[in-house]
């Protein structure tokens, strides 16, 4: 379990933060959308996937071991 947390603090590449960004935003939108028209399901949905999404793009590193 310590070696996963290394992972998180090192850097992470530029295509994969891009990746976690547009994840994040576009399910920021789909959220919006469905609280919007009422639909609750979705809207948890996409912001579990979204948030999970972001966090998980931070354990992948450049750097080899």
């Amino acid at each position: 379990m310590k070696n996963i947390w290394k992972q998180f603090f090192r850097p992470t590449p530029k295509r994969l933060v891009k990746w976690g960004y547009a994840l994040l935003g576009v399910s920021t939108f789909v959220t919006a959308s469905a609280i919007s028209g009422n639909v609750k399901w979705l809207a948890y949905t996409a912001l579990g996937i979204g948030v999970l999404g972001k966090f998980l793009t931070d354990f992948f590193t450049e750097q080899k071991e």
